[in-house]
């Protein structure tokens, strides 16, 4: 592993990290302003960073051990990681920028549903506020990482993911109105502890299909003469039945898993940790059913992972078609109760599950 001397022949100026999240409950509400709960994991993204002054940017990646050259201001998509990082200097100007080389270096998971972008967005960023002394608070800073994934990068995301690297801390779920952009940090009860288990199949935010699910709330949203499904409630769904197929069931996911969300927040405070189950499994159905964002495959280990001994519940977590599932369970063995469900799911599937939390 190459150290920042060693690719850019000096020391760093700062270094600046952020986590990935995995989504406890609240799938597919943020770009229709509604309610999330992420947890942040441990998993993090570092950035080392050094100004120049000649406006170029120099980026080194340990874990593709490559080192890629633009010019600030002239930023232009190559359809690779950098573009993550070009998305973030275009969507920075007009705050200074003089031109950096940054080292990158991620423990988070790619396509596993855990937001390595944002991690990356907001670590970046981090570093150039500290570097280049930018009046930015973490709230707009996660606005500014949001912004270079949907305008630069391409791939139409809601705000939940820059908002949980941002803000989020350990041991503690980050409750977000997307809408209004209100947090509040929900302690995790004790008794309770989070498992995270990558599936072997890979998404991609900007992949069509994600993009379509956007496009029919959207729709959803014009044919029911709202600003937004969030306004809606459970006293809407009879209006909502009456939409076409699957306009119908897009919007009832996406009211239900409000409610859900809401509901989540509280069991949480509670400590009603069977009820968090209850609403985790509720979750992964409506995503399998009316959303249709699951696969045979995500759904069998989710399966697995309720099964078995100390389990709350679990769903698919991010956008969906892949990635990893989050368990809501008790602490005592979970990381060995984990890699027997892994284990079973090579069995059934052949495909190689990998317990990424707890580690």
């Amino acid at each position: 592993m190459s150290t920042f001397r060693e690719v850019f022949g000096a020391e760093p100026e700062v270094t600046a990290e952020a986590p990935g999240r995995a989504n406890l409950i609240g799938e597919h509400t943020d770009y229709s302003g509604g309610f999330v709960l992420p947890v942040t994991i441990p998993q993090r993204t570092q950035v080392q960073l050094r100004r120049r002054t000649d406006g170029v940017a120099r980026v080194h990646s340990v874990q593709l051990g490559e080192t890629q050259t633009y010019r600030l201001g002239a930023e232009a998509p190559r359809h690779d990681w950098l573009d993550y990082v070009q998305g973030v200097t275009a969507v920075a100007r007009p705050r200074t920028l003089s031109g950096f080389d940054a080292r990158v270096d991620s423990e988070v998971p790619l396509g596993a549903g855990l937001s390595s972008s944002a991690a990356l967005e907001v670590s970046m960023l981090r570093a150039l506020r500290q570097s280049f002394g930018w009046e930015l608070d973490d709230v707009r800073l996660a606005l500014l990482g949001q912004r270079a994934e949907v305008e630069f990068v391409g791939a139409p995301v809601g705000v939940m993911d820059q908002m949980a690297s941002s803000l989020g801390e350990p041991h503690a779920a980050l409750f977000i109105d997307t809408q209004s952009l209100r947090t509040e940090r929900v302690a995790l009860p004790a008794g309770l502890a989070i498992a995270v288990v990558h599936s072997g199949i890979s998404h991609d935010h900007a992949s069509g299909e994600y993009r379509a699910r956007r496009r029919e709330c959207e729709q959803a949203t014009l044919a029911l003469e709202v600003t937004s499904l969030r306004s809606l409630t459970a006293e809407d769904l009879p209006q909502i039945a009456e939409l076409p197929s699957p306009l119908d069931r897009r919007a009832r996911h996406v009211v239900t898993e409000n409610a859900r969300v809401l509901e989540a927040v509280e069991a949480l405070r509670i400590g009603a940790l069977e009820r968090l189950g209850a609403l985790l499994a509720a979750s992964h159905r409506s995503l399998r059913d009316d959303y249709q964002v699951s696969v045979p495959d995500l759904d069998r280990l989710v399966t697995l992972a309720a099964e078995a001994p100390g389990v709350f519940g679990a769903r698919l977590t991010g956008g969906g078609f892949g990635g990893a599932i989050v368990v809501a369970a008790r602490p005592d063995g979970l990381r060995a109760s984990m890699e027997r469900v892994a284990e079973r799911y090579r069995t059934q599937t052949g495909r190689t599950a990998t317990v990424l939390v707890p580690i």
